[in-house]
């Protein structure tokens, strides 16, 4: 009969520490999560500049409009003659 009553108490005595772990494993993830216990917020980490090839091109970066409609710019003329010899080359694509 002292079996039966040992094994009871070791199983009960296993729930109850799973129980216990489940029950403050939510606390204990969210005091990694947000502020510490010391209430000083961590700031955010500063901005740092992407690669060339992978930042966002800003208004500077691109070439104004001004200048793609002057037909005197000599790459204007150049692209101007590269439409010509294109368009007999290359019928209806």
């Amino acid at each position: 009969m002292k079996k039966i009553k040992t094994k009871n108490m070791a199983t009960r005595l296993i729930v109850a520490i799973a129980l216990l772990a489940l029950a403050s494993a939510p606390a204990a993830i969210a005091q990694t999560g947000g502020t510490g216990s010391s209430g000083a917020a961590n700031p955010p980490p500063p901005l740092r500049e992407a690669p060339v090839g992978h930042r966002q091109p800003r208004a500077g970066d691109v070439p104004s409009e001004k200048n793609l409609a002057n037909p005197n710019d000599p790459v204007n003329k150049e692209d101007a003659a590269l439409d010509r010899k294109i368009k007999s080359i290359c019928r209806g694509c």
